[in-house]
């Protein structure tokens, strides 16, 4: 394919649906390919091999998802195992499908065996241990759930569903029915035990 800056498979990206059927299916190799090609959108694939085309965020989002980043990447700094990741990186599942979190952890025992090529090079073939999605004014809060529900079914112990607009949070485990939270979030067990975070950080992203 030819490198592509505002337009994709030839066709102007402002005119793009915002999800795409291709028969063939891609490949994981074409898929990735497809995905380097443009920087404009955000790529996700379902396990029928549906690409959905998510487009930049608004200003208040990417500084929630950078405020949230950074909380979590802090916890982090206080034991330095396993890994975090932000809204940029994609996940092969085991369902096929390829997701986007908003912000990711990936616990030291599901990281050994990878080579340096498994970090470096393409999307890495596992599902993170600790997800957390933020909701966007252009998403469906169904649709988000939805999305939680994947991370589960795919392996994740442990998801946050951050709604900023209602000021509330949607907690998720495997085989659980989701909790929900209006206050400080803390994680007291699981795969980011000790990490607390501060809500009222992640509201005022949305304060003029």
């Amino acid at each position: 394919m030819a490198s592509m800056s505002t337009t994709l498979l030839g066709v102007d990206l402002q005119t793009l649906p915002r999800t795409i059927v291709v028969d063939p299916p891609l490949t994981d190799a074409e898929f990735e390919v497809f995905c380097s090609e443009t920087d404009n959108v955000q790529i996700e694939r379902t396990k029928d091999g549906v690409i959905k085309l998510n487009p930049p965020t608004a200003a208040s989002t990417g500084d929630g998802n950078a405020e949230i980043t950074y909380q979590l990447r802090a916890w982090w700094h206080t034991h330095r195992q396993g890994r975090v990741f932000d809204s940029s990186t994609g996940f092969h599942l085991p369902d096929t499908s390829v997701l986007s979190p908003d912000a990711a952890y990936v616990g030291p025992d599901k990281l050994k065996g990878l080579t340096k090529a498994d970090i470096c090079k393409g999307f890495v073939h596992l599902c993170p241990d600790f997800v957390i999605e933020l909701l966007s004014e252009s998403d469906s809060l169904l649709t988000a759930q939805s999305k939680m529900v994947l991370w589960m079914e795919n392996g994740a112990p442990l998801g946050w569903l951050i709604d900023p607009y209602a000021h509330a949070v949607y907690v998720y485990q495997p085989g659980e029915s989701a909790s929900w939270f209006l206050s400080k979030l803390s994680a007291f067990a699981g795969p980011v035990e000790g990490f607390t975070l501060d809500l009222e950080e992640v509201w005022r992203c949305y304060e003029v």
